[in-house]
């Protein structure tokens, strides 16, 4: 439902001379980017086509989701920029700001956005999906689950089951949750692709805490064969393979993605699996990336860097820094397995308790969390 992507901007450079070529982005040859770029070339001699530029900051936004550039959000915001003065009525503003604020981790504004997205499109299900997400991120399950329940009556069976069960599956009814998502699945096989993409992803991780690493790779396998794009997936997927001693496979599944830092984490976990050639380089750009971003101020991806700090760096009281500081802003399983995982390495079990506690107050079930909360002391 929503993906929390990482990067990193580069320091600020002036070229030159406007002849003076900056980068050559691998996305030049997406059609996606094309069409946004052609886009832009319109809204030039249309500056006042509110719905153009509200569209063109959408795709940016997918964009963004899709391949982990962060750049791409940032264009959207501008894209944005000259309507804030008098968006007023425009749903359609109110609901891509929202997105671009969750995306910056600004999530009480993002859903005070697409609460107002919401008011003013009443039938359409969107900004309640993405309210429904953002909460979950938060551990705000009951709200989150109101939210599903409006979806209800706003969006398509399969994804309101989907939305349903993800709460469920969160709180205490894991095997419901996984097999009522199932059937539906099973009973609409003709659902988007996109649609199809998010719910066999979330049926995969469901397997996965069920103990069905079969299951769950079928999953995984039927989101990837919808041909869409997805950096969420692709990490997903790749921690999968990399947990089950697989480093190569993660590695070709990965291959030239190093642009995402979410992903570019996963090349350097499964580089030093393997003892790639690449592993070392790979290391040497996340630290830079990650140093810069601290620099920034920037804690949009304290999670991935907490990960790289303990399993490629070995530094685990600075894991655990990052960790708990990624802990104030969200509260994912992830979110807890890097805290719980850091506190242990770093001999600190106290610090775990947050985690701890929301692992309890949850009834989160997930056998890997349960063995680390038994090691740290708080589990059953």
């Amino acid at each position: 439902m929503l993906c929390s992507c990482a990067g990193a901007f580069a320091a600020p450079f002036t070229p030159k001379s406007d002849d003076e070529v900056v980068e050559r982005l691998p996305l030049a040859a997406d059609p996606s980017a094309r069409r946004v770029e052609a886009m832009r070339r319109q809204l030039a001699s249309r500056p006042q086509d509110r719905a153009l530029r509200v569209e063109i900051a959408r795709r940016h936004f997918e964009l963004a989701m899709a391949q982990g550039d962060p750049r791409f959000v940032g264009y959207a915001f501008a894209d944005l920029a000259p309507m804030a003065k008098d968006a007023g009525a425009d749903a359609g503003y109110w609901l891509v700001l929202g997105q671009l604020q969750q995306y910056s981790h600004d999530f009480a504004t993002a859903l005070e956005s697409l609460a107002r997205a919401a008011t003013l499109a009443p039938q359409d299900p969107q900004p309640v999906a993405w309210r429904a997400a953002i909460l979950m991120v938060q551990a705000r399950y009951a709200e989150a689950d109101a939210e599903c329940e409006r979806l209800a009556a706003l969006a398509e069976p399969l994804f309101a089951t989907g939305c349903a069960a993800y709460v469920q599956a969160a709180t205490g009814a894991l095997r419901p949750a996984y097999e009522k998502l199932s059937a539906a699945a099973a009973a609409t096989p003709r659902a988007a692709p996109e649609l199809q993409l998010w719910v066999q992803t979330r049926l995969a991780e469901m397997a996965l805490r069920l103990g069905g690493d079969a299951a769950a790779e079928k999953h995984f396998r039927a989101a990837l064969a919808q041909g869409i794009t997805d950096q969420f997936l692709l990490g997903a997927y790749a921690d999968f393979l990399i947990d089950r001693k697989r480093p190569a496979e993660a590695l070709k599944l990965l291959a030239g993605w190093e642009r995402s830092d979410v992903l570019l984490l996963r090349l350097a976990l499964a580089g030093k699996a393997a003892s790639d050639a690449k592993a070392a380089d790979w290391a040497s750009q996340l630290k830079e990336r990650f140093a810069e971003a601290a620099q920034r101020g920037d804690r949009l991806h304290e999670q991935e860097a907490a990960r790289f700090a303990l399993d490629v760096q070995g530094q685990p009281d600075e894991a655990l820094r990052l960790a708990t500081s990624n802990w104030q802003q969200q509260k994912e399983p992830r979110d807890a397995q890097v805290l719980m995982r850091t506190a242990l390495a770093a001999r600190q079990p106290a610090a775990a308790k947050p985690a701890l506690d929301w692992l309890a107050a949850s009834r989160y079930e997930d056998p890997q969390l349960q063995d680390l909360a038994k090691q740290l002391g708080g589990g059953k």
